[in-house]
């Protein structure tokens, strides 16, 4: 068995008139995130951990912002075609550990949700995906309430019999 480690960032912009889609979740706020797809930057951060993970590129190479394919499209339809290509190769989600940076809204009531969508998306269990939320004390581009980004890490392992020849 071969144990991989992956690790994802993603960020978009705020603004009004957007609805706001973290974790497969639709959050009640006046902004929400702007993006080619539905701009779910947790999700988007758990696809690119994954592929980096699995050395299969990264989230803008098999899913690319200029198709029309993927306009405005669900991260959750994305999140299982990466988990797809990960299955292809034999790869097993180990644990997911994530983290939302957002100064407004609070997202605490909503990480379980997020937890169990995102576990039922991989078909792994909830206790294996960790989502923590922060805010960013009113500093940079997401403590000004300009934007939101999250960070994943995931560990995966292979379970393909490889026999050596002699």
């Amino acid at each position: 068995m071969k144990t991989r480690i992956g690790f994802g960032y993603d960020i978009h912009r705020l603004e009004s008139g957007r609805n706001l889609i973290i974790g497969g979740i639709l959050i009640p706020f006046e902004k929400g995130a702007v993006g080619h797809s539905d701009a779910d930057v947790l999700i988007h951060a758990i696809c690119d951990a994954l592929l980096g993970a699995a050395n299969l590129g990264d989230i803008g190479q098999h899913f690319p912002d200029h198709s029309d394919t993927y306009k405005d499209v669900d991260s959750a339809l994305l999140l299982k075609k990466v988990d797809d290509l990960l299955k292809a190769q034999n790869y097993q989600i180990g644990n997911i550990d994530s983290t939302v940076c957002l100064q407004a809204p609070k997202l605490v009531s909503f990480i379980p949700a997020m937890k169990e969508k995102i576990a039922k998306i991989l078909e792994i269990d909830s206790k294996d995906v960790s989502i923590k939320a922060t805010t960013t004390e009113k500093l940079g581009f997401v403590g000004e309430g300009l934007g939101v980004s999250a960070y994943a890490v995931v560990l995966i392992e292979n379970h393909s019999r490889t026999y050596l020849k002699f």
